[in-house]
This record gives C-alpha cells, structure tokens and sequence, in this order.
C-alpha cells in the first residue's frame, strides 16, 4: 500500500475536543416522503426544485452545513417511500453553485465507487465550492438496496467493509496529495494512478460507524461522526466515548446526531400533529424499512424495540412543540453532551425552517455560538 507519512494528519484543524461552538445543519430531503412513514405526513416529492429552495434557505439563515444522503432503492408501501431519489454528489455540485457560505456534505457508498473517482469528484466539488466541500462515507449496510445492482460482495462482512473502508479512503487521501500514487491493497489497486487538480482545501470527512470497528475507522481516518438516537444521557456517553478514542490515538472528532423539529402553536398543537402522522402509519413502508436493516430476515412481522419505536413514524428523535419549547430542549441537549451539533429535520422544510430561523436559531447561537471549523489546506 502507498505510503502515507507525507499526507497532512486531517484531524479536526486544531479544535480542542470539547470545543463549545455548536453547528446547527440540514438533512436534505432528496428522496419523496422526507424522514417521517405516514401517509398523513406533508408530501415531500424529493425534487431538485425543492432541495435548492432548501438550500437557498439554509445559506440565508445562516445555518452551517446542507448534507443529502445517497439513497438507491427505496422500502415500498402505499406511499413508496424514498423510491424517487436524486444522486447525491451532483445534487450538491448544483447546490454549492446556488448556494454561498452554507458547507456542501454529498454521501458516497464505498462499495460502489471507485476511490480514485471520488478523489477527482470531490476535487470537483471543492472548486465549485470554494472550499465548502465535506464528504459523507457510508461503508455499505443494506444488502437488498446493493445487491440488486450486483453489487453487494457476500465474502465482505462487517468489519470487513470498515477494513475496505479504511483503503479506500486512505487512497483517497494519498491522490489528494500526492503526484502519483501507487497501492496493492486487499481491496483497491491502484498504479501509477493520478488524480489532478488537488482539492485546495480538504473537504470535512464524515461517517456515522457507532460498532467497534466503525468507532475505529473514525477515530483514525474521519473529522466526524454521526449518532444515531437515543436520550440524553446515551448521547452523552457516545459522544464522550467517540472522542476518547480519537483522543487515545493523538486525534480529535466532532460528533454530531440528527433531530426532527416539529412546531406547533401550542405543545398540544404539536403533539396532535404528530398523532394525526402516527394515525397515516404507512405499515408497507415500515415494513420495508425493517426488512432493509436486518431486523425482519429471521422472523417476518415480529415487533421489537426498534420497529415499535419506528411506528411513531419519525425515522429519528424528534422534538415537538413551541419554538420556546424547541429552545429548551436543544439547549439541554447540548448542555448535557459533548455533540458538537446537529442536523435538522422538518415535516415540511419551507414551513418549519423559517420558524426556526426566525425564533429558535438565533437563542441557541448566543447560548452555543457556532464556529462549523475551516477544513485544513492540503
């Protein structure tokens, strides 16, 4: 494998661990029905059309960062969910040139990109940009949504994906950097491989790996990572142990979560709203999604905490009510944890953002002022 000892160490550009800025960005919603299984829920068509007038919104705002996954098949039911998906990295291309001072995070699938196209991509990106480039690395987890391109490899298991991971992203560092780069790996080969113009400012590296061999791959080669769900006191105590690790190896990561905001005049108002989203639960969709994460393949239709949890209909934690509600329980979220932000969600972007722009974001950025870091010049 290429040598790596000249490549500039990208770890979190000189930010103490617990830095107390707070980044506040947006989960793009580029597949139809957003983040909520209802047949109730507003009608997200997951347009370009919409995305941008997201994006637009998010850079007048003054939030930090817009990220949009990459998203291949969809879970099905009456409402076929995230069946209409639009490719990410172009996606994001068109978006950095709409957009002005918001950062620009596009999601790449390891197992189906090449590393030495999505060094010349992201490069791409990083022009187009002008430095507010950040790539999302997602290792592979839902053999359906592969397999039905041919590309999902039975012989790579978990952890194996993480070690292939590891390769891919290492390749992708060295053809950022270096002239030539030359590598025999397990997985990628690459000879006499070149990869020009260098992206002059390297884009934010970020993943969301939470088992053992994801935590490790982070902490070695990622500027951040995403958890998934949980209260408080689970987030703090992933979060303080994403960045012990980092710190054990001489590095440092910012952690992230995700969150739906649902507001409402009242908190009753609130919680009506998501009860009338519950009423629509689109059993087929749940059902997909389910079959999609592995819980379903060994007994089809038996509950468990995940799927109960799911038929809330909101496919992450949510916080519902007033904006001076919203207020309080982010703030706690954040004085209660080391995340160093989160990314936002709405039923309905163009309705609940400008809500939180006008009364929830500008509280929480004189309590946790933000400070998104400027990625390290290659």
């Amino acid at each position: 494998m290429t040598d790596m000892s000249s490549e500039p160490e990208p770890t979190a550009f000189g930010l103490p661990s617990d830095f107390g800025g707070k980044d506040l960005g947006i989960f793009l919603p580029i597949a139809n029905g957003g983040w909520i299984l209802s047949k109730n829920a507003p009608k997200l068509d997951g347009s370009y059309d919409y995305n941008r007038e997201v994006a637009l919104l998010a850079d007048r705002l003054g939030l930090d960062f817009v990220m949009s996954m990459a998203k291949y098949r969809g879970y099905g039911g009456e409402t076929e969910h995230w069946r209409h998906a639009l490719d990410s990295t172009a996606l994001m291309a068109a978006l950095a040139e709409a957009t002005d001072r918001v950062k620009i995070w596009t999601t790449t699938h390891t197992l189906l990109q090449n590393p030495a196209v999505t060094a010349k991509m992201m490069a791409t990106l990083d022009q187009i940009s002008h430095g507010r480039a950040g790539l999302n690395v997602v290792t592979g987890a839902y053999k359906g949504e592969f397999a039905q391109m041919g590309a999902w490899p039975d012989n790579v298991g978990h952890d194996d994906r993480y070690a292939l991971a590891t390769e891919w992203i290492q390749a992708i560092k060295a053809l950022w950097t270096q002239d030539s780069v030359t590598m025999d790996g397990t997985y990628f080969h690459l000879d006499d491989c070149m990869s020009d113009p260098k992206p002059a400012t390297r884009p934010f590296l970020v993943c969301a790996g939470t088992s053992k061999a994801g935590m490790k791959f982070t902490s070695e080669e990622m500027d951040a990572l995403f958890l998934s769900g949980g209260d408080i006191p689970e987030l703090a105590k992933a979060s303080r142990a994403a960045k012990d690790d980092a710190i054990g190896i001489g590095r440092m990561v910012r952690t992230y979560s995700m969150m739906t905001i649902l507001f409402g005049e009242t908190d009753e108002a609130a919680e009506a709203e998501a009860a009338h989203y519950r009423a629509g639960l689109d059993e087929g969709a749940l059902q997909g999604m389910m079959r999609a994460y592995g819980f379903l393949d060994a007994e089809i239709g038996k509950e468990n905490a995940f799927t109960q949890k799911a038929r809330s209909t909101f496919m992450t934690p949510h916080v519902l009510g007033t904006p001076e509600t919203v207020i309080e329980r982010l703030s706690e979220i954040f004085a209660q944890t080391s995340l160093d932000g989160l990314m936002l969600i709405f039923p309905d972007y163009l309705t609940g953002m400008p809500i939180f722009g006008e009364h929830v974001l500008p509280v929480l950025r004189q309590r946790f002022p933000s400070r998104v870091p400027e990625p390290s010049h290659v």
